[in-house]
């Protein structure tokens, strides 16, 4: 593939088109290439073992003397997640606002490389030049302090993209562009509108942040003992609010999970939260009478590891009991329906009540529903639209939405689509390599590489290993040891190991053979044991020692 043109605006993702979270977007123009956000997505089963998934970067990495800098939107994990292991590689500058640079720092010292990655404060006041690209961030509202859309401009075009948004006439936190801003961008004639998909389906607004301080004051002043609020832990606003109502509701404030304690000190360190209530410690709080407490914990996407999830199976110090309650302050993200409803029904099992946004009103999402969409539409005007950040259905029905509401040009794109935005109309002009990659330990792998398809099979068929001994002469003798790992053999343990020795013994028999016939042989012949007795497959390793 050829270098962007001079007359030409390129556009890729590599994450977050076709699917929700892992947000890397590419910017090409004259030679060079502007990339913006470089965020995570989270495992699932399909992936044991495994916590956090990255973009695979591989399209860019081989172009990184053509690329300028990293230019973030906000400071969601499925936004700046992947920056502590891919940043140091890509050797450019990161440009954010305050308040989403000190998260990105924070995660750079945890990694040691704070001094090996540049970070560049930027202010909506102030547009800045990336190579070949003029650049304004315009603050919006999300569920997170500083988002920001994008203004990118270039010979070829202006692109407007908008991150993750929403509209709040009355934000508890920041102030973002108004309609009439919004209005100026568009007079100036906007090209492409690359626009956040996640809500399309959502016929209502998605509702003011400072709704929701009514429907939690009501929920915990009625509650009778101890009260959790798990909410995300980068809503500042939402722990603003959550202060508020402990302060009017009688109660101390505690705070648990490590993302919050950051989120706190990082808005305060820039400039949010000033009011925030003093907070009290775990072993204070389960000190207090039950009814002057109120705490907010992580977790409340089921995550095994976080706070709720430690709270509701009893291995936290904060322990819950019939007539507590605990008040989902946050939707449900798709996929992680199990795990939630998991921790739910530990807690109902403890005689706990819980508040969902089903009960009462707890929670606003952070994503445009479909008024807010029409009205972005009719501020900034754009001559074509390419819908982002969603799974194909949000992807294809915001192309319609878009095409309804008089948008003329709009173009679906999934991961590793080139696509030309200018000039003329967006059309897809070839494919580029993109995939993922694990975080397994410490080691960054292949999310479908040799590793985790070992682990895999191992998951789904068990694992059996085989030792045997042969002479120098390459004859194989004695008795084989055997062990096995996951295989379906619980009651009838002892003599499945006795036939699968029986049937080791007997690949080993007879001539001599190398190492590598040898183990073959044993390996077929104990996997073909285990199938007759369990109807499945499991790896099998056979080690040879000699003796």
């Amino acid at each position: 593939m050829t270098n962007p043109k001079s007359n030409e605006l390129l556009f890729c993702a590599l994450g977050g088109s076709g699917e929700i979270g892992m947000n890397v977007t590419l910017y090409g123009h004259n030679g060079k290439w502007l990339m913006v956000d470089c965020g995570v997505t989270f495992a699932d089963a399909h992936y044991p073992g495994i916590d956090v998934i990255l973009p695979d970067l591989r399209f860019i990495e081989e172009r990184l003397d053509d690329l300028v800098g990293v230019v973030l939107t906000h400071g969601h994990e499925d936004h700046i997640g992947a920056l502590p292991y891919l940043a140091e590689d890509l050797g450019v500058p990161l440009y954010a606002t305050p308040f989403t640079a000190g998260l990105i720092r924070g995660k750079l010292e945890e990694e040691r490389i704070e001094d090996r990655v540049p970070i560049k404060l930027v202010s909506p006041e102030q547009p800045f030049n990336v190579g070949p690209f003029k650049v304004q961030v315009v603050p919006l509202s999300h569920s997170i302090p500083e988002a920001n859309a994008l203004l990118i401009e270039t010979k070829a075009a202006k692109v407007f993209h908008t991150g993750d948004w929403k509209l709040d006439a009355t934000p508890v936190i920041g102030a973002p562009a108004s309609p009439e801003q919004l209005t100026a961008i568009g007079d100036r004639g906007i090209d492409v509108l690359v626009c956040d998909s996640t809500n399309v389906f959502n016929a209502e607004a998605s509702g003011s942040e400072a709704s929701v301080r009514q429907g939690l004051t009501e929920s915990v002043a009625r509650a009778r003992a101890r009260v959790v609020v798990t909410t995300f832990a980068s809503n500042a606003a939402r722990l603003h609010t959550l202060g508020q109502v402990a302060q009017e509701t009688g109660r101390k404030l505690c705070v648990t999970g490590r993302s919050l304690d950051r989120i706190i000190r990082v808005a305060k360190a820039t400039g949010y939260l000033k009011d925030f209530p003093d907070t009290i410690d775990v072993d204070t709080a389960m000190r207090l009478p039950r009814n002057r407490v109120l705490i907010v914990a992580t977790g409340g996407q089921g995550e095994p590891r976080a706070a709720l999830a430690r709270i509701a199976d009893g291995s936290h110090q904060i322990g819950l009991d019939a007539g507590d309650m605990v008040i989902f302050s946050a939707k449900q993200i798709p996929g992680n329906e199990v795990a939630i409803g998991r921790i739910q029904n530990q807690l109902a099992a403890k005689g706990v009540e819980m508040v969902t946004e089903k009960q009462a009103h707890v929670h606003v999402s952070g994503h445009p529903g479909r008024p807010e969409l029409e009205k972005m539409y009719g501020w900034i005007r754009p001559k074509a639209l390419v819908p982002v950040h969603g799974e194909m259905r949000h992807l294809m029905e915001h192309a319609r939405f878009g095409n309804a509401k008089g948008i003329r040009h709009t173009l679906v794109q999934t991961d590793g689509d080139l696509v030309r935005l200018a000039p003329g109309a967006p059309e897809k002009i070839g494919d580029v390599a993109v995939g993922r990659l694990v975080l397994d330990g410490d080691v960054i792998l292949p999310a479908d590489g040799g590793t985790i398809n070992e682990r895999r099979r191992i998951a789904v068929n068990g694992q059996i290993s085989v030792g045997i001994a042969v002479d120098r002469n390459g004859r194989a003798g004695g008795v084989p040891e055997i062990r096995v790992q996951g295989v379906p053999v619980e009651d009838e343990r002892e003599p499945f190991l006795a036939e699968a020795a029986e049937a080791a013994t007997e690949a080993m028999s007879g001539r001599a053979r190398d190492r590598d016939r040898l183990r073959e042989d044993v390996r077929l012949a104990v996997r073909r044991v285990a199938t007759r007795w369990t109807g499945k497959k499991p790896v099998v390793d056979v080690v040879i020692v000699q003796v």
